[in-house]
């Protein structure tokens, strides 16, 4: 039952998740950004930058909540919030495959692995500047991850391996020398293993 308590606790599962899982890998662009503005004398700054891109985050994760309950109402997803839909697993392993290779992922995360290229070109003055720089480093986050997010109903979001899984995929993309080149083995494999579950369920 989708109580107004029971979202707020959803939502909030969701909410604690996204930030512990996105900010460890956002840690070398959060440390550049405080020395900056601590050498600035301006360290609100840089709490302004981190409360914004958890903000995005936050945001995320409402809707996130929202296709928690739409997959649980039509009976795709279990308690514990992994997919029981075959094809609903194959569906989101392709899409998180292909979308590896699209030119939107590709500047995306070229955003988040180069602290300093975004720094440069999206430097904006004050706290306010701070807080705008904040919301578009996490936009450029969520354009990066979000289908890898969406991840967590395959294998289950109370499913504490696959979440440190997902979460050492993230980090590998985006702080790993040649983290750009494999994000597409990642996307090969995410293909790979999509392509053998609809395999096998045609052959059962």
């Amino acid at each position: 039952q989708w109580t107004a308590a029971n979202v707020l606790a959803v939502f909030t599962m969701w909410a604690v998740m996204m930030v512990a899982m996105m900010l460890p890998s956002a840690l070398p662009m959060i440390r550049t950004f405080s020395a900056l503005s601590v050498q600035q004398g301006e360290r609100s700054r840089a709490q302004a930058f981190v409360a914004a891109y958890v903000l995005v985050w936050v945001g995320f994760s409402a809707a996130a909540t929202g296709a928690h309950w739409a997959l649980q109402a039509a009976g795709w997803i279990n308690p514990m919030i992994a997919s029981t839909s075959v094809m609903l697993s194959v569906a989101l392993l392709i899409i998180a495959g292909v979308y590896q290779f699209t030119p939107l992922k590709h500047v995306c995360l070229a955003k988040c692995r180069t602290p300093v290229g975004f720094l440069l070109g999206e430097w904006r003055p004050g706290v306010a500047g701070g807080f705008a720089m904040g919301l578009r480093h996490g936009l450029f986050c969520v354009g990066c991850c979000w289908i890898l997010m969406a991840l967590l109903f395959v294998g289950g979001a109370m499913n504490l391996a696959w979440i440190a899984a997902l979460s050492i995929a993230v980090a590998i993309e985006k702080l790993a020398p040649g983290g750009d080149r494999l994000s597409h083995w990642l996307g090969v494999a995410l293909i790979a293993v999509g392509l053998l579950r609809l395999v096998l369920l045609r052959g059962g």
